[in-house]
């Protein structure tokens, strides 16, 4: 790995510099995105179209997207001289990531009931995001991250990753509650109940959005945090999304319900 990388840049100031380019990147990638969703769902889910390729195979299409996210970075921290990975603050945050991707490759696509397939291209671009995020994500951390050696006492470390555990544990209960909607054998939509989604109806995203939020508020980097700004860019036009499609197709829909935020949005 360390020859490839030793290949592809010239030197480490070339690679960071192309690592801060990423982010930056990303971030006008958020605002493009923003602007289209202005007029167009992402189109996976419930939101499925053939206009965007033939259909993926959900849970196939789950995994093989997702796992980018675990293996580049794998091979980041495990196969190249990581030079940070050493300290406590970049062992963390790597912790986190790894956590989330773990969840999401290995456990969450083999638990989908049903669902709808995923069209090509959604399913492609997923893939090269991730492939794209994980290395941002890793190599930053593992090799360029520097942090003062109390930072995991830091009262923004510490919120941070409250913040993480937080989203990540909503993100996982909301995920629970939607796979258990349906009985066996039964079909169709119902209203989610329980939970997060007695607040808002994107209960999932929300905690999706908090979890990296805080990552971004612990990681203190342009990089942790154009990863934030462009998943609440996509992941609540999606919750703004459901939660209009709940409320017209559902009569009984809890009014009071927000769509992401509660009490508020």
């Amino acid at each position: 790995m360390d020859v490839f990388l030793s290949w592809l840049f010239s030197s480490e100031e070339q690679e960071r510099y192309i690592l801060d380019c990423m982010a930056y990147f990303m971030d006008f990638m958020a605002a493009c995105t923003f602007v289209s969703l202005l007029f167009q769902n992402v189109p996976y889910g419930r939101y499925a179209s053939s206009r965007y390729g033939f259909p993926v195979s959900v849970t196939f299409a789950w995994f093989i997207q997702e796992l980018p996210s675990l293996l580049l970075p794998l091979c980041l921290v495990f196969w190249t001289s990581s030079s940070k990975t050493s300290l406590l603050p970049n062992q963390l945050l790597i912790a986190m990531f790894f956590c989330h991707y773990v969840q999401r490759t290995l456990i969450y696509p083999f638990l989908i009931r049903g669902g709808k397939a995923t069209p090509f291209a959604s399913f492609a671009l997923a893939f090269v995001f991730c492939i794209y995020n994980g290395y941002m994500q890793a190599r930053y951390l593992s090799h360029y991250a520097e942090y003062p050696a109390d930072w995991v006492t830091h009262p923004r470390f510490i919120t941070g990753s409250a913040l993480w555990l937080i989203g990540w544990l909503v993100n996982i209960h909301s995920d629970h509650i939607l796979r258990n909607l349906r009985k066996p054998g039964e079909t169709g939509y119902k209203i989610p109940r329980g939970g997060m989604f007695e607040f808002v109806s994107g209960a999932n995203f929300l905690g999706e959005i908090t979890e990296w939020a805080g990552f971004a508020l612990a990681g203190r980097s342009a990089h942790s945090a154009a990863f934030s700004v462009f998943t609440t860019v996509v992941l609540a036009n999606r919750a703004v999304a459901h939660h209009k499609w709940y409320l017209a197709k559902f009569e009984d829909y809890p009014k009071s319900r927000k769509a992401l935020i509660p009490f508020v949005f």
